[in-house]
């Protein structure tokens, strides 16, 4: 795939930061400073580049609930940052991206960290558009707990 024209800033950033120790905790703080809601989950980044984002939450008091598994809000919160950092360092420059929806399946219950992976296997963007961002998401054994779509609407930073 060719993601050339896509926004090499933040993705730049990532892979400077990951050569250091703590570096990719550093990117994750940045990110979380950028968009403060993420950091109710401590989101910990383990690969970024276009069309590909892995990104987990630790399994803590701060994101269980009453039954002592990861809540379903906070899965939903790592799906949503997990599509948009994937956006970020997909689509080109000239373009901008906004969630309009998500659709979500709670396949299990959660009883460990959790790791969501977003991918998208496209490479133009002639116009503005919906797309659909699919993330998955798997505890520390593998098994999928959640199924979710990010939908994504990508438009000309000119226009829209």
């Amino acid at each position: 795939m060719n993601y050339a024209s896509a926004d090499p800033a933040v993705l730049r950033h990532f892979q400077r930061l990951s050569r250091w120790p703590l570096g990719r905790w550093l990117f994750a703080r940045i990110v979380c400073f950028n968009a403060p809601y993420f950091a109710t989950i401590k989101p910990r980044f383990s690969e970024l580049r276009p069309g590909l984002c892995q990104v987990s939450l630790r399994k803590r008091r701060a994101v269980q609930n009453h039954i002592g598994t990861v809540h379903a809000i906070a899965i939903a919160n790592l799906c949503e940052l997990a599509a948009g950092m994937l956006m970020e360092v997909t689509i080109p420059t000239t373009m901008r991206w906004i969630p309009r929806g998500m659709t979500i399946e709670y396949l299990r219950k959660a009883h460990s960290s959790v790791t969501a992976m977003a991918r998208l296997d496209k490479s133009e963007w002639p116009q503005a558009e919906d797309v659909a961002v699919p993330v998955s998401v798997t505890d520390t054994r593998g098994t999928e707990v959640v199924r979710a779509v990010i939908a994504m609407y990508v438009s000309d930073r000119k226009t829209s």
